[in-house]
């Protein structure tokens, strides 16, 4: 297959890329740079600049470009830049192929678990409905912008991404710091609820989706086995054989991160991956502490809990 890839310089994409071509595909990046280098296209989302030409020969598009949600404060200037990298290119996107005489087969797009909001202990699929709050605004938005490339008849897949774990970027390297220092805790009252997968899992899950499946739609990336924040914390404190005693109470994180923190560190979306079961999708890493001991097996071993999860 013939593959054009945006958010190629991220940490899934960057994985992505290399995936791709390892199965013998052919990846083209799709950058933001009007002096694209051999091998890559250009375009310009944000100025609806997009050349239809670099489509010639596609099968499929796989667009994870969006600003990091995590980076800075949400002030309504961030929000605006967030949503408009998301909606702005994905409707680009989908509005340029719905137009193309030969279509690609495939279209994924991704979108986020924060669709589904903050639901405490519900078990939710992708049957579930939206909820509250910006992210679940924002994915809402997200997936309808790829409305043009469905209706002409492209196999459009809306990837709803949960956290994923990798020693090479994410929120991962982020925790190991304090935990290996023995500064880890709990964050809030610490049963909220954490959808997670590894990285290896989600780069299957995508070529899964792109050449042994039919699936279209929203499809959750998500592990099988979602586990509350607390579990998370003892979990990680035993791969690296650190205590966890030093909890953030919400209040402490709300000061230090504002809205973010209520939406990406104390809201609880338990999530689990129906479609891609029901396809006979296999996880590598289905539980944490076997995901942990993969991600960390240059750390002491891990002591694994059948319990943990």
């Amino acid at each position: 297959m013939k593959i054009l890839v945006t958010g190629s310089s991220g940490l899934v994409g960057t994985a992505l890329l290399a995936a791709i071509r390892s199965a013998g595909h052919q990846a083209i990046p799709l950058i933001r740079r009007t002096d694209a280098p051999a091998g890559a296209a250009s375009w310009d989302p944000l100025a609806d600049r997009m050349d239809s030409r670099i489509f010639a020969g596609i099968d499929a598009v796989i667009h994870l470009a969006g600003e990091n949600l995590s980076h800075g404060r949400w002030t309504a200037a961030k929000k605006l830049r967030i949503a408009a990298s998301r909606i702005q290119s994905t409707n680009l996107l989908a509005q340029t192929i719905s137009q193309l005489q030969t279509r690609p087969r495939i279209f994924l797009c991704a979108s986020a678990i924060g669709y589904y909001g903050n639901r405490g202990d519900e078990i939710l699929s992708e049957d579930s409905p939206q909820g509250h709050g910006f992210i679940a605004d924002l994915c809402e938005q997200w997936e309808q912008a790829c409305a043009p490339a469905v209706a002409a008849g492209v196999r459009v897949a809306q990837l709803r991404l949960g956290v994923v774990l990798s020693t090479d970027g994410g929120a991962l390297p982020q925790m190991l710091t304090p935990f290996r220092l023995g500064l880890g805790g709990v964050i809030g009252n610490g049963r909220q609820y954490v959808s997670w997968i590894t990285l290896d899992d989600l780069i299957a899950a995508m070529l899964h989706l792109l050449d042994r499946s039919q699936l279209a739609g929203p499809v959750n990336l998500v592990a099988p086995q979602p586990v509350t924040n607390r579990q998370l914390t003892k979990s990680l404190g035993r791969a690296l054989h650190r205590p966890t005693l030093l909890p953030l109470p919400a209040f402490a994180a709300r000061l230090a991160l504002g809205e973010i923190a209520d939406e990406l560190l104390l809201a609880s979306t338990r999530v689990i991956p129906r479609r891609l079961l029901e396809d006979g999708f296999a996880f590598q890493y289905p539980d944490l502490d076997g995901a942990l001991s993969h991600l960390l097996k240059r750390d002491q071993p891990v002591a694994t809990s059948p319990g943990a999860t």
